[in-house]
């Protein structure tokens, strides 16, 4: 950390530096989350997806026929950006909408074929990404900053 005067202002030896910001996590996570997302921006760009496309697009895939309201549950998104993110996949052929056969109320989504080709693409593209990004840590540290950052957002 920077040295303060009782004033407050950075010391002549930290005048290249950034000061007492340097301690503060929450400045580093979103330094962090700027350089990922600039890089995952960067893999997917010809591919048309954003980041939450893609997720919503991989839960479908693992959970065919799940509901709309349980895709915002689960990813954390609120309910009418879950809705404008299912129309526009489905705008582009990538998911149908059905009715559960258990509760008529309920609104499913299941994948096409067209979707499940976008998919293999962006599982390719998140690889590459993820290479990138773990090749930062070792296997246990990948691990354990996952379970670090679940701390922060659960």
């Amino acid at each position: 950390m920077a040295e303060t005067s009782p004033a407050g202002p950075p010391s002549a030896a930290d005048a290249d530096g950034i000061g007492e910001i340097d301690s503060i996590l929450g400045f580093h996570i979103r330094l962090a989350y700027g350089t990922v997302y600039r890089h995952f921006t960067e893999t997917f760009t010809d591919l048309g997806l954003t980041q939450k496309q893609v997720s919503v697009l991989w839960l479908i895939d693992d959970h065919p026929d799940i509901a709309q309201a349980d895709i915002g549950r689960r990813l954390q998104i609120d309910r009418a950006t879950v809705m404008a993110i299912v129309n526009r996949l489905q705008k582009r052929g990538f998911v149908e909408r059905g009715r559960s056969s258990s509760d008529k109320r309920r609104q499913t989504l299941h994948m096409t074929v067209l979707g499940h080709e976008a998919l293999v693409n962006a599982r390719e593209a998140i690889l590459e990404h993820e290479r990138w990004l773990k090749s930062r840590f070792s296997p246990a540290e990948v691990r354990d900053l996952i379970d670090k950052l679940r701390r922060i957002h659960q």
